[in-house]
């Protein structure tokens, strides 16, 4: 198979990772006779430099003339980087909004697994880690309050900010149906995240979801409301298949899940469309401070590159090779230095990148 990708190194770290992960894919492609054609294009940081704005017309069709789109990180240090002195409109970060809105990517898919061999790293008390967990959280990614009307008026001489949230049935029905459809992928269940019992936005979440689901009897629907999921991911995690639910709330919960596996340099992440297009990342940062220093974990790239292979181009056999070789590096004690401990062999990004090459 000819696999198309376009790549987003980014900005810190993201080219460092960026790198490890075409360097796998290549790999799969020697072994299993396919061939990738990589094409570069700047986003973030990285093209305000060149280009003056976060994202350019002409990326956006490199990308759109992709199969998929494979992503480092953007953005840098907010408090000392020039590019948050730009209005929000220009800054790194408003370019992965104008992408994913140009792609239609409205189904974000943050997995959140726990390593048998970096349990010790789980934040969790043992008798909660040691059942290890496996979820899959479906995050609705286009609509929301993040792409509701704002605006800052003054009234009565006090300033007052206002962010809309707004939701209609299609937009709740096509994510859902997304979930139900990776639940069939995994342990049948979903567990449906809203806050219903305040939110009219909720509870016409709620209504639609419950109609999807009578198209899946062979998969169980709960609900839940949001405060209590956040309670219950670090209470009792292994509950979870997939979790469900709308923009903001999918942001935090799955902020949180990422944290109790650990660190966030385990966990990768896709946004879909309709077809099988699809944007994936890592769920961390730029992480600009050490950027450049061959420190970074770049196992979460890595793994996005497998969801990749299993989601846009359905070559699951070789999404498992990679992800087998990422647990047999853990199995080996190879580590780098966010998931260092005492008795295993640290190396650097790149090492980590060759280290896994080997197993596949």
């Amino acid at each position: 198979m000819k696999c198309k990708i376009t790549c987003i190194p980014g900005d810190g770290i993201g080219p460092e990772i960026v790198a490890e992960a075409k360097k796998v894919l290549c790999k799969v492609a020697e072994k299993y006779g396919h061939e990738m054609q990589f094409k570069d294009i700047l986003m973030g940081g990285a093209s305000i430099d060149v280009h003056g704005v976060p994202l350019t017309d002409e990326a956006i069709e490199d990308c759109k003339n992709a199969d998929a789109v494979l992503m480092g990180s953007i953005g840098g240090n907010t408090s000392t980087s020039p590019w948050y002195k730009l209005p929000p409109e220009r800054r790194p970060e408003a370019g992965l909004l104008k992408l994913r809105k140009a792609l239609n990517l409205f189904a974000n898919l943050r997995p959140a697994y726990l390593y048998e061999e970096l349990a010790a790293a789980c934040p969790l008390k043992e008798e909660i880690s040691k059942a290890g967990f496996d979820m899959m959280i479906m995050r609705e990614l286009t609509g929301g309050l993040y792409f509701g009307e704002r605006k800052t008026v003054e009234e009565n001489g006090v300033r007052k900010a206002i962010d809309t949230l707004t939701y209609d049935e299609n937009e709740i029905r096509r994510i859902a149906i997304k979930g139900f459809e990776i639940a069939r992928k995994r342990r049948n269940k979903v567990t449906s995240v809203d806050k219903a019992n305040v939110l009219d936005s909720s509870r016409l979440w709620r209504a639609v979801v419950n109609e999807v689901a009578k198209d899946y009897p062979d998969v169980t629907l709960e609900h839940m409301l949001v405060d209590n999921c956040a309670m219950q991911l670090v209470k009792d995690p292994a509950q979870f298949d997939v979790i469900l639910t709308e923009n903001m709330f999918g942001d935090i919960l799955s902020d949180e899940a990422s944290m109790v596996t650990g660190s966030i340099g385990m966990l990768s992440s896709a946004s879909l469309n309709d077809s099988k297009f699809g944007l994936y990342e890592p769920s961390h940062g730029s992480a600009p401070d050490i950027a450049g220093m061959d420190i970074a974990n770049p196992i979460a790239t890595i793994l996005s590159a497998s969801m990749m292979l299993r989601y846009s181009f359905n070559l699951d056999k070789e999404a498992d090779a990679i992800d087998q070789a990422v647990k047999k590096v853990l199995e080996d004690g190879i580590r780098t230095v966010d998931i260092m401990s005492e008795g295993m062999k640290q190396v650097g990004c790149k090492e980590m990148g060759d280290r896994i090459v080997e197993r596949i």
